[in-house]
């Protein structure tokens, strides 16, 4: 008889401690779920001057966290769908060739309003009127010399998370 009360007694608190850790889990991913995605690329500069670590901390410093991460070679295919707004500007092909320099950092960077904060530390396109303080402000050099491309607005974000990730490489 104590033999099988024990296996109830062990059986019931396995059970309890089951939801708790469900409960845990169905917690965590809602809250991660209400949390914003937004993309960047540490540019060939970034990735020339070393500046990935720097860069990163920042961002986790404002409590973005990172998603995903991968290097990549880009090439010509995938930067005509990625900058398709600028294929026609007679600066393309120079994108193109800095772009295709060395191979990039991409990634996913998770966080409340995470593109509107991406944006704001990384500051203006143009690294000669960014203010100090922003990373294009401290490490950029001109408009395309300007350590990261950053998602302008969430359906960007999307649309290129998307063309440079497959679900399953985003924690």
């Amino acid at each position: 008889m104590k033999k099988k009360c024990f296996f109830w007694i062990l059986l019931g608190a396995f059970f309890l401690t089951s939801l708790s850790s469900l409960t845990f889990v169905r917690k965590h991913r809602c809250k991660k779920d209400m949390m914003q995605r937004t993309f960047v690329i540490f540019k060939p500069d970034a990735m020339e001057q070393g500046l990935v670590g720097s860069v990163l901390n920042r961002f986790e410093t404002a409590q973005l966290r990172l998603g995903a991460a991968k290097m990549i070679q880009l090439d010509e295919t995938i930067l005509r769908q990625h900058y398709a707004h600028l294929t026609d500007e007679p600066f393309f092909g120079s994108i193109v060739v800095y772009m295709s320099s060395c191979p990039v950092l991409i990634a996913v960077l998770e966080g409340e309003d995470a593109v509107a904060r991406v944006r704001e530390i990384t500051g203006p396109t143009d690294s000669a009127a960014a203010p100090r303080g922003t990373i294009r402000g401290d490490f950029g050099k001109d408009k395309s010399r300007n350590v990261l491309h950053a998602s302008d607005s969430p359906e960007s974000a999307q649309k290129e998370i998307k063309r440079f990730f497959s679900p399953k490489e985003i924690f």
